[in-house]
C-alpha cells in the first residue's frame, strides 16, 4: 500500500476528522472552518438535492449485484490518520474493495476525489489491502467517473488531512476568498464572503455596531 511518506508524520491522537471535512477544505477552507468549528450549516437548494440523492444509497446492509457483494453506507475508519467517516458504497471485486462517492452535480474539481481517497486509505487500514482505483457517480450525469487513487492523489489527501486538523486545532476562522466559489455556496449568508475579503467595509460595520449610546441618541435627536 502507498499511503506516501507524510502519512507518519501526521498525528492522529490530536483530533478524529470527519472524512467529511476534507472535500469541504478541498472546495474552501473558510467552508469548512464554518462547519466544524463553528458549526454552521444552511441548506439551498444544491444541499437538499443531495440529500435526496443519497437516499438510496444511504440505506445501511449488504447486497448482491451482478455477482458482486455490495456494502451501502459503509462505516469506514483509520486509526493511523486519523479519520472516521462513511463510504456511500464499497463494491467486492476480484481485484479487492471499490470504494464509490455520490455526488449530486456534475464534475467540478478534485475535490470528491480527495474524500474518496481518504476513503479508501481507511479501507487499506481496515482490511489490510490495497485499494486502488474508486469511482464517484455523478447523479447530473448518471454516469461513473474512475478515479486513479495514486501517489500524487494521496500525497494530496496527506496535506489536505494536515490542513482540516490545523484548522480545527486553531479554532479560527480562514481568510474569505471572495471568488467565483463563493454564489453557489449555501453558507454565503452567513461567510459574508463580500464584506469580509473588503477590510474597508468590515471597519465600517464595527463603526455601526460598537457606536456609543450616547451617540446614536444624539444622532437620533438631531
Amino acid at each position: 500500500m502507498n499511503a506516501g511518506p507524510a502519512a507518519d508524520e501526521l498525528d492522529p491522537d490530536a483530533l478524529d476528522l470527519p472524512i467529511s471535512a476534507l472535500e469541504h477544505y478541498s472546495y474552501c477552507p473558510r467552508q469548512c472552518a464554518l462547519i466544524h468549528v463553528e458549526q454552521t450549516f444552511d441548506e439551498n437548494i444544491f444541499t437538499v438535492r443531495g440529500q435526496i440523492a443519497h437516499e438510496r444509497v444511504d440505506t445501511v446492509g449488504d447486497t448482491i449485484a451482478r455477482g458482486l457483494k455490495i456494502v451501502r453506507a459503509m462505516p469506514v475508519w483509520s486509526e493511523r490518520l486519523g479519520l472516521q467517516g462513511k463510504a456511500d458504497l464499497v463494491e467486492y471485486r476480484e481485484s479487492g474493495p471499490y470504494p464509490v462517492e455520490y455526488k449530486l452535480g456534475k464534475r467540478h474539481g478534485v475535490h470528491a476525489d480527495v474524500q474518496l481517497c481518504a476513503q479508501a486509505l481507511c479501507l487499506e487500514e481496515m482490511l489490510g489491502v490495497d485499494v486502488p482505483q474508486g469511482a464517484i457517480f455523478y447523479h447530473a450525469l448518471r454516469r461513473r467517473h474512475e478515479v486513479q487513487l495514486d501517489a500524487p492523489l494521496r500525497d494530496l489527501t496527506l496535506r489536505t488531512i494536515e490542513g482540516v486538523r490545523a484548522i480545527l486545532q486553531a479554532q479560527r476562522l480562514p481568510p474569505a476568498p471572495n471568488d467565483a466559489r463563493c454564489p453557489n455556496c449555501s453558507l454565503l449568508n452567513a461567510c459574508l464572503p463580500h464584506v469580509i475579503a473588503e477590510p474597508h467595509r468590515v471597519r465600517g460595520q464595527q463603526g455601526a455596531l460598537f457606536r456609543p449610546l450616547h451617540l446614536s441618541e444624539e444622532v437620533e435627536g438631531a
